[in-house]
């Protein structure tokens, strides 16, 4: 347990930009402050970048590609092994720090530090493990050499719900496959990847390797740096619309791009279905972060034979979640993180109600300071009514009735969206077989939770492109390169 208070704790954290490997300010010293969403109170006021301070990250990221792309590999792994070490030895300050931030429970903030450190560990053994191949041209004449290299200078955008661990999903993979970085953290939740920021340099990592730039104007700063043809990815973790706007933009140079974006998770429990044990992997498909993740299950689909039992259920076990300040002891669901967004899933709920949804439990703001949400589950929902057609990214349970596998299965499809989905079934045909026709890109079978670093993160449609984590991830910091070599045993020229 960390000995520092919480003010002794905001004072150790780095507030101006990171740029070729020193803390400076933004041009013209501007400043934007960050609050805590449980108070509405001033944490700390940090750098406000522009496109200038952007373009110098850049500068510094560019100038550090050539040395740091020839890094050996078990350098690189060093580095994150320290930086996994000294997040571990840190990790209450760091779970503190984003329940200061960004209003989760403290259990739920050390367990997304242990989650995010498991990134640093998980790709620090990957990076020795970048390997090519060697084979002969079926026709004798040459050889095959087909290596890996970096991509070059990032672009990662990481979104405010999880600070440290989608930070460290996108570091871990560029530095272990020997790309340089610019870091824009969400205005909402820049300070655990300012902290971040300054465990990796006391891990090693060189000067201008990662930089990193806050600011409330993201799309001046990413423009000019997306535009420049020294960048060559962009990686992004976000919305759907604001994603299809940087991949327009990244479109011009070509850039490689990873997308991690909105999500619209169906939660089936079959007919068959353990009752209890779905309404436990309910609970954290839709609870885990207060229901704001994109992994969140966002429609429940229950058969209509267990319907009642399951709603009952549910609903008494999401009524009995402890809603308060997320460092208070006993708390177990936090503030939403401002109140445009307690707007909109308030606003979400009033209209199913008024569209025919009944209310089990929750469905009022609360009064007092803080962008709080009570537990909400409603029924007699229908896939017509916007709340299920929409991301809540909230405390927001729908639930719908479904007669059969296939009425389920085409009402979860019914979205743009295909992250993930969860299905609850005693039947392992029935698994497989849902496994085949649900389009996500991930599913978790019996379960709530899929979200692992050794696992490829990502999704289907509008849900993006690209993968995070697992094997699968640091191949999208690598370039794969063809060299063909004449048969160093051929007599004569073969064409």
């Amino acid at each position: 347990m960390s000995a520092v208070t919480d003010d002794q704790l905001l004072a150790s954290v780095p507030t101006s930009l990171y740029v070729d490997g020193a803390w400076v300010p933004a041009e013209g010293g501007r400043q934007f402050d960050v609050t805590d969403p449980a108070t509405g109170a001033t944490l700390l006021a940090v750098a406000d970048g522009s496109a200038a301070d952007g373009l110098a990250c850049l500068d510094a990221a560019d100038r550090a590609q050539a040395s740091w792309g020839r890094t050996a590999p078990r350098a690189r792994a060093e580095i994150l092994r320290r930086a996994f070490e000294l997040v571990t030895a840190r990790a209450e300050d760091f779970a503190r720090l984003i329940t200061l931030e960004m209003g989760k429970p403290l259990a739920e903030s050390r367990a997304e530090v242990a989650y995010g450190a498991e990134f640093l560990r998980w790709f620090s053994e990957e990076a020795p493990r970048i390997s090519g191949r060697y084979a002969t041209a079926p026709d004798g004449a040459n050889r095959l050499l087909v290596r890996k290299r970096p991509v070059g200078p990032c672009l990662l955008i990481t979104p405010w719900n999880f600070p440290i661990a989608m930070a460290t999903r996108k570091i871990a993979p560029a530095v272990a496959a020997g790309c340089t970085m610019i870091l824009k953290p969400a205005d909402l939740t820049p300070l655990t990847s300012l902290l971040l920021t300054e465990v990796m340099t006391e891990a090693g990592l060189p000067r201008g390797v990662l930089n990193v730039v806050t600011t409330t104007d993201p799309a001046a700063v990413s423009s000019p740096l997306l535009g420049d043809r020294r960048l060559r990815k962009l990686s992004f973790t976000g919305s759907t619309p604001v994603g299809r706007r940087l991949m327009a933009a990244a479109s011009e140079q070509l850039l490689r791009v990873s997308m991690e974006l909105g999500g619209n998770a169906p939660f089936l429990v079959c007919a068959d279905a353990d009752v209890e044990a779905a309404v436990e992997g309910a609970l954290l498909a839709k609870m885990r972060n207060g229901g704001e993740a994109c992994v969140a299950a966002n429609r429940i689909l229950v058969h209509r034979s267990v319907a009642a039992e399951f709603s009952e259920l549910f609903a008494a076990r999401m009524s009995a979640f402890v809603l308060g300040p997320g460092s208070e002891p006993g708390t177990t669901l936090g503030p939403l993180i401002d109140e445009r967004s307690r707007r909109k899933v308030s606003a979400l709920v009033d209209g199913a109600v008024a569209a025919g949804a009944s209310l089990l439990t929750g469905g009022t703001v609360p009064e007092g300071p803080g962008y709080f949400y009570p537990p909400t589950v409603l029924t007699g929902v229908t896939p017509a009514m916007e709340i299920v057609q929409q991301e809540i990214f909230g405390p927001v349970a729908p639930v719908m009735v479904f007669d059969d596998d296939a009425e389920a299965v085409r009402v979860a499809n019914s979205s743009e969206y295909g992250l993930v989905a969860f299905v609850f079934t005693r039947d392992i045909d029935r698994a497989l077989r849902l496994s085949e026709q649900l389009e996500s890109g991930m599913l978790g079978i019996n379960t709530g939770v899929v979200s692992n670093p050794a696992a490829p993160f990502g999704g289907v449609k509008a849900s993006g492109l690209g993968r995070e984590g697992g094997a699968e991830g640091i191949e999208e910091y690598l370039e794969t390169v063809y060299v063909g070599i004449r048969d160093p045993f051929a007599t004569e020229a073969v064409s």
